[in-house]
Formats: structure tokens, C-alpha cells, sequence
């Protein structure tokens, strides 16, 4: 069975995602960021949410962590919670 490890940050705007995102990609820490920005709890850990698999987080979000490319930044994906970032750094098939 496909495993994940991602970590994410949470946002309440697609604007404040984007923004975040160019930062990120300009060489800014994607932990720090997430510690600084994130409205999710797992922002305190840096964004990480440890390793999960298929169907354990919500629809959109589980779409892109088992399809999108590891390593790197992903998103704005949005969900019922807000707007993501999310960095896959790990997957098993």
C-alpha cells in the first residue's frame, strides 16, 4: 500500500498561499514558514504531518500528495480548510 510523508501550510487566502509559495521557492525555509504562517497545528512542528496514507486526509489534498512530484512545493491546493502549500518528502508506491 502507498505510503506519504508531507508537511503543508495552512492559509485562509489563495493570495496569502501564492505569496508564501514565491517566498519558499526564493530559497526561504518552508519549516520556518510554516511555524511563522500556518493556521493548522502542525505549523508548530514546521508543517510536517508525518507519514499517512491514501484516504486518510481530505480528497484534495490526498490528490496531490499521492500524484504530485517529491521534493517539491505544491499548491495552492484548497480544501474546506483553507488554502495549502504542500511539500511531499516522501512516498512509497
Amino acid at each position: 500500500m502507498a505510503r506519504a510523508s508531507a508537511r503543508h501550510i495552512l492559509v485562509g487566502t489563495k493570495e496569502a498561499c501564492e505569496v508564501l509559495k514565491t517566498k519558499i521557492e526564493a530559497g526561504e525555509d518552508f519549516a520556518a514558514c510554516a511555524r511563522e504562517h500556518s493556521q493548522c497545528p502542525s505549523g508548530r512542528d514546521g508543517g510536517s504531518l508525518g507519514e499517512f496514507g491514501p484516504g486518510q486526509m481530505v480528497k484534495e489534498f490526498d490528490t496531490v500528495v499521492f500524484s504530485g512530484e517529491v521534493g517539491t512545493v505544491l499548491g495552492p491546493v484548497q480544501t474546506q480548510f483553507g488554502y495549502h502549500l504542500i511539500e511531499v518528502t516522501s512516498r512509497t508506491e
